[in-house]
């Protein structure tokens, strides 16, 4: 049982279809099989455009795909010869002599091939001649899922992080490693550690106060994040990603913190004082503190 697609964040709508390609082979006692590509195929196609916003790093997507019961993850090499393959080629060389498929599962909307070429009426042709079945899931039920990676990515472009994680069915996550900074924030009272994200392609959401929990070392820690220019310590407008990290105090340089951002707290904004900043920040600390106590 087989299905194939990028599955960025692996959101509600994805795991509706790994679900269905698992009961399908629950039932003819086959094996659930996703076909995914790495690099991304943008990353091959548009080598020179930036503009890639992913929701999952590589190893997200995995860990992710491994609790919807999946029992087999292929990751293909997508390159450019690739990417000219005929729809036919694709079919026959891949799908077929390749993994050996018994029963494909595609959206109704799905193309592969060369430039997308082919389209499900084909891939029934091809059923046909090379002897697997094939199962669309009609519009109908895609749609009332009613989301996509573009929805959710949209959703954080703009701060809205309850309806991108409600899409996502978890909550979105950051992983990087944690950098020296300039220490300003120890100097108010309020120590950040600095984190470079590890993947440049992963979104970053909008600019402003978050309530996360941040894990390290596999302990989850109550935590605020601050992704923005800091206008009121006068960070010359460099977007910096801080975590202040609550009742902690261990040096955590060079190690690797992962974030779960579970509410968007406010907007990042300017104090007319470095007082102000802190009561404020005192503020935000009590309704991150609020906000999770059932995280």
């Amino acid at each position: 049982m087989l299905t194939s697609g990028t599955f960025d964040g692996v959101h509600i709508g994805h795991k509706a279809i790994v679900n269905r390609i698992n009961e399908i082979a629950d039932k003819i006692g086959g094996e659930s099989v996703l076909l995914t590509f790495e690099p991304h195929p943008r990353k091959v196609l548009f080598p020179g455009n930036d503009d890639l916003r992913l929701l999952s790093t590589l190893e997200e997507k995995i860990a992710l795909l491994e609790k919807t019961g999946l029992q087999h993850l292929i990751f293909y090499p997508f390159s450019m010869e690739f990417s000219r393959l005929s729809a036919l080629d694709y079919v026959r060389n891949l799908l077929v002599n390749g993994i050996g498929v018994h029963t494909m599962v595609v959206g109704y909307d799905h193309h592969y091939g060369r430039n997308r070429e082919g389209n499900f009426a084909q891939l029934i042709e091809f059923s046909q001649t090379y002897g697997f079945e094939v199962q669309e899931i009609p519009a109908q039920e895609i749609n009332d899922i009613n989301v996509s990676s573009t929805k959710v990515r949209n959703a954080l472009i703009e701060g809205d992080l309850q309806v991108a994680n409600l899409y996502l069915g978890y909550n979105y996550q950051l992983s990087g490693t944690v950098e020296h900074g300039n220490a300003l924030g120890r100097q108010i009272g309020f120590p950040t550690a600095n984190l470079q994200i590890l993947d440049k392609n992963k979104l970053i959401p909008a600019d402003g106060v978050y309530a996360v929990m941040a894990e390290i070392h596999g302990v989850k820690h109550e935590a605020m994040l601050n992704i923005g220019t800091r206008p009121t310590l006068e960070n010359e407008g460099k977007r910096s990603i801080e975590v202040h990290i609550m009742n902690f105090d261990r040096e955590i340089y060079n190690e690797t913190l992962t974030l779960e951002l579970h509410y968007r707290i406010r907007n990042e904004l300017r104090f007319p004082s470095i007082d102000e900043l802190k009561a404020q920040l005192l503020i935000d600390q009590s309704t991150a503190k609020e906000l999770l106590k059932e995280a």
